[in-house]
């Protein structure tokens, strides 16, 4: 049987954790994560409750699954995590509801620490949901997400004849859409003298894409390079290029799960 989506993403980080030591730590935490996101997946598929569309959910159902989630959340987290998952669970149902509904709504927390809780409870939820609902990508071009409007996370590098064709990973759904590969994903900007490109020996099939009209970047899986890696998890593990980007100046267009 193919593994699912969720145990490719949590083979891929344990595998990148063991070569990586500076995020160990951290690619080990999103590998619980991950499992996590799996089990509440399957959960959902399984109930015979209507699966919310991009404007629609249904807070009284997952408010159970909410609560469940964030004492195991915790438990597999650092002592911070551990305090943090407390404090949310604290607030009580209707607390629980607010924020889970603003961030459907494409909203999110001030404190990006309770904004990490209900983004990685709804992702699955909103994978889930954009599944069973037909798009029409076919001349689809624009620089959010056409399920959820979100911006995306990462782009990808697939192969495609002597090439490789862009596309870009949503940020919380993690739809994927095809997207011009000379085009800054987050002000259009189209001058290839403005939209440089930097890359690192250690991770020689990942690159930060970035835009010097608008000072963003974004990091570039390149599976014509590296067909083993999970753009997500191998997003995460190349944070060294983050460091890099911030000091000369450039914003992450959108910040991973793990907030980096």
């Amino acid at each position: 049987m193919r593994p699912s989506l969720a145990q490719r993403r949590i083979a891929r980080a344990e595998e990148l954790a063991k070569a990586h030591v500076p995020v160990a730590e951290i690619l080990k935490f999103y590998a619980e994560v991950a499992r996590l996101q799996g089990e509440l997946r399957a959960r959902l598929a399984n109930r015979e409750w209507p699966l919310p569309g991009s404007g629609a959910l249904d807070v009284g159902r997952l408010i159970p699954l909410f609560s469940k989630f964030l004492d195991q959340l915790g438990a597999k987290g650092t002592a911070q995590i551990r305090k943090d998952a407390a404090e949310v669970k604290s607030g009580g149902q209707e607390k629980w509801g607010d924020l889970l509904s603003v961030h459907w709504r494409g909203g999110e927390h001030d404190d990006p620490r309770i904004a990490f809780f209900t983004r990685v409870f709804l992702q699955p939820v909103a994978e889930l949901a954009r599944e069973h609902v037909q798009l029409s990508l076919k001349d689809y071009s624009e620089r959010v997400c056409p399920f959820c409007g979100r911006r995306p996370g990462v782009a990808v590098l697939r192969p495609e004849g002597d090439g490789g064709k862009r596309s870009l990973l949503c940020s919380f759904c993690l739809g994927e859409w095809n997207f011009r590969r000379i085009v800054c994903p987050s002000c259009s900007e189209e001058d290839n003298e403005k939209l440089p490109v930097y890359t690192a020996e250690e991770f020689d099939y990942i690159r930060v894409e970035a835009c010097d009209s608008c000072k963003t970047y974004i990091k570039s899986v390149d599976l014509t390079k590296n067909g083993h890696a999970e753009p997500v998890v191998d997003e995460i593990a190349a944070a060294a290029l983050d460091f890099w980007a911030k000091e000369h100046g450039y914003e992450k267009i959108e910040l991973n799960l793990m907030g980096m």
